[in-house]
């Protein structure tokens, strides 16, 4: 039996149109996302996580190093077009509190010989800290007074330090103002994302427009071909026609 000469056209416009439209739906969920995230910032423009105690008996709290690689975009970087960080961090007792950030190298020359926590780890849901803990006995000098802070906040109550996000390795740094030991602070951090809006409606206009297309491909698929008139036959007998 001979298939039909549209048979195999139909069939790829079908498989084509279910691609399409699962890559559609995939941009469509996409751009909601973003532009929840969006809806989500608080009034200062901010995205922010859940507020979260970290806590040590040594002098220092500071993060692993953060490796920023903005592979070629440090010029938009520059130009505050990829946003800031916020760190919000308030103490838990009445001594002021200092937060700082600055390259790695730097702030393991200063942190060096000193008890200090590195805080190696952090999981979300629930939320957990894992610290892995440094011994030392020098003492260390008010971390205010050291010139290699890239942004530095201190004072007592709840400190906000923003950061322009920038390429290199990078650490954050939580400590007593006065170099004591005994660290204890709550904080949230939050990421101001001005693309967001225009992110989310660029990708979800590119899923409704994957699902028309989609939707065409479809259509083409599953019409019915339009039949041709069969043409005359020249070797049928003519029909006879009665005067």
């Amino acid at each position: 039996m001979s298939q039909s000469p549209n048979r195999g056209p139909r069939v790829a416009a079908l498989v084509a149109s279910a691609v399409l439209a699962v890559f559609g739906l995939t941009l469509l969920a996409g751009g909601g996302a973003l532009l929840y995230g969006d809806a989500r910032k608080d009034d200062s423009g901010y995205l922010n996580t859940s507020r979260e105690r970290f806590a040590t008996n040594t002098r220092a709290l500071a993060t692993e190093n953060l490796d920023v690689d903005l592979a070629g975009l440090e010029e938009l970087a520059g130009d505050g077009v990829l946003g800031k960080v916020r760190l919000d961090v308030a103490p838990a007792g009445d001594k002021p509190v200092f937060v700082g950030v600055a390259r790695s190298d730097d702030v393991d020359h200063y942190l060096r010989g000193s008890a200090h926590t590195t805080v190696a780890d952090v999981d979300s849901s629930p939320f957990r800290a894992d610290y892995r803990d440094h011994a030392g006995s020098k003492r260390l000098a008010p971390p205010a007074g050291e010139t290699f802070w890239t942004d530095s906040v201190e004072g007592a109550g709840a400190q906000k330090l923003d950061w322009k996000v920038a390429d290199g390795d990078w650490s954050v740094v939580v400590m007593n103002a006065d170099g004591s030991p005994r660290v204890d602070a709550s904080v949230k951090a939050g990421a101001s994302v001005p693309f967001l809006n225009e992110a989310g409606w660029i990708v979800g206009g590119l899923g409704l427009l994957t699902l028309v297309l989609a939707s065409g491909l479809l259509y083409a698929g599953v019409r019915r071909p339009a039949q041709r008139p069969e043409e005359p036959n020249p070797l049928a007998p003519r029909p006879v026609v009665s005067s």
